[in-house]
């Protein structure tokens, strides 16, 4: 189990010399650490490199300065390892969503479902229903809208085992309705599995209950 993903003195490379370097962050060039069961909110303006992070986060770009660490419930260092991360302890909504536009709703959760085990096939339809896609989920993403697209994608990113759930704004294509639904199935997974939360906004802030607010 990860417990703990800390950031030391984290900077894109793109910034380094650049004025966006020395803008003030609570996360570049700082001493962070997020842990495990808290709901933390990343607010940011457009260019200061949100999606950056998510994606040093998760392991799939290293292209920064300075160190992300990784701790395991018995405090040993967890190597890191992208496939491990994003298949037993990061969860991740993109912002591009980044689903098979041939293959329907269900297929596409069930994809990742089907490496780890986590939901079976009538769970997976479950919290398609909660969210008002019934009518569509056998239908190929390809044909949905972009709000059913996010929906379909927040379905995948919860419906797997981690320690750390990130959304990458979430809720850009949604309306309040929607975004208050998915506020109520993160809050029952953190309950249950107690994992963390990491959210960023760039205005449409996602319905949650933060523990800690950070400006990038």
């Amino acid at each position: 189990m990860l417990t703990t993903i800390s950031l030391h003195n984290l900077l894109p490379k793109v910034f380094v010399g650049s004025r966006a370097s020395e803008a003030p962050s609570d996360i570049w060039h700082r001493e962070v650490v997020l842990q495990q069961g808290e709901s933390v909110l990343i607010e940011a303006e457009s260019g200061r490199g949100k999606t950056s992070l998510c994606s040093f986060i998760s392991g799939l770009r290293s292209d920064y300065e300075g160190q992300i660490l990784y701790t395991q419930s018995d405090g040993s260092a967890l190597a890191v390892e992208q496939s491990d991360l994003l298949r037993q302890h990061i969860g991740i909504l993109f912002q591009e969503h980044r689903l098979f536009g041939e293959l329907s709703a269900v297929e596409n959760v069930m994809l990742k479902s089907q490496l780890t085990c986590y939901a079976t096939v009538e769970e997976v339809r479950r919290q398609l229903e909660r969210l008002g896609l019934a009518e569509c989920m056998d239908r190929p993403c390809r044909t949905l809208s972009l709000g059913q697209q996010q929906r379909v994608a927040f379905v995948r990113a919860l419906c797997q085992p981690c320690s750390f759930l990130l959304l990458d704004e979430p809720i850009s294509h949604l309306d309040a309705d929607n975004a208050d639904i998915m506020s109520q199935m993160v809050a029952e997974r953190q309950r249950a599995d107690s994992i963390g939360l990491i959210v960023t906004s760039v205005g449409h802030r996602f319905p949650y209950q933060y523990t800690r607010i950070f400006k990038l």
